[in-house]
């Protein structure tokens, strides 16, 4: 068993929590992203802890400046997974267990609600998913962070914090810092109710999947546009979407899905054209069917 061990409060307990559960048979996986002047010192209590408790750990320095138009927090996050998958396959661990806790869960829905996100994006974290062959688990989703502090205080376990938490240049740090107070100011212990939507949300999702799969196997791979239009809208744009992500691991914003739609319904000649811009490649009619084209 593998746990993403940054050395901060959430993945110490975590750690601690998976060596009580399993003695002896627990790994460490340290991701050092070299962001800041303080990575150096996460690795240096990394090691200490791991030391003091005789737990293997495992440490990768990675390169995560983002890209051009990439935010500096998506980098960081494909650094950090692509890292501890490798890792974890390295010393052959089924599984990766990460911190994310509670607060975590309700920062990640208020900030899909303020991104005007579908159901995939209110659904939040998922307890289990698989990213680069590697399986990854949150086992702490229904804990707080304050009870994840309060365990480690009262025990005597050290830990330490990342000054970046408190930049507020950072949407998820300001959600973190002024809207989750004035919620529990509103709503005491709002905590649960948000994780019960996202519950909700993604159960919503695994029915439009298993309904986007049916329908799929009736317009075909790739869709015939004859039978998309069979489909009533909202069943052509669920198909849709699914189709391309399972294509091309693209997913079209609501202006372009809106555009495709009007665009197969008015399909109703032989000679009728059908391209759209999706992400970095273009939807375009072939014959009788979609094809998404990616660029060269």
């Amino acid at each position: 068993m593998a746990v993403a061990f940054s050395a901060g409060a959430d993945s110490t307990a975590l750690l601690l929590a998976a060596q009580r559960r399993w003695p002896g048979q627990v790994i460490a996986l340290h991701v050092n992203h070299g962001l800041q002047a303080a990575a150096d010192e996460f690795q240096d209590q990394a090691q200490a802890i791991c030391a003091l408790h005789a737990i293997a750990l495992r440490v990768e320095r990675v390169q995560a400046a983002p890209a051009q138009g990439e935010s500096p927090e998506d980098a960081a996050r494909q650094a950090r997974y692509t890292a501890l998958a490798r890792m974890a396959d390295e010393v052959g661990a089924a599984c990766v267990l990460l911190g994310q806790h509670a607060d975590d869960q309700a920062e990640t829905v208020l900030l899909a609600l303020s991104r005007g996100a579908g159901l995939p994006g209110l659904a939040a974290m998922a307890e289990r998913f698989e990213r680069h062959g590697q399986v990854f688990g949150r086992p702490l989703l229904d804990v707080s962070s304050s009870a994840l502090r309060a365990w480690l205080a009262g025990a005597g376990h050290p830990f330490v914090d990342d000054p970046s938490n408190a930049d507020q240049r950072y949407t998820r740090n300001r959600i973190r810092a002024l809207l989750m107070p004035a919620w529990e100011a509103c709503f005491p212990g709002f905590r649960p109710m948000l994780a019960r939507s996202a519950a909700h949300a993604a159960q919503a999702q695994r029915l439009l999947d298993e309904l986007a799969r049916i329908d799929l196997s009736h317009v075909g791979v790739p869709p015939a546009i004859m039978r998309l239009q069979s489909l009533s809208r909202d069943r052509q744009a669920n198909v849709l979407r699914h189709w391309l992500r399972a294509e091309a691991n693209v997913a079209a914003s609501a202006a372009q899905l809106d555009e495709l739609l009007d665009q197969i319904a008015a399909c109703t000649t032989r000679g009728h054209g059908i391209r759209l811009k999706v992400a970095g490649g273009q939807v375009m009619r072939e014959g009788g069917v979609l094809r998404f084209v990616a660029p060269i």
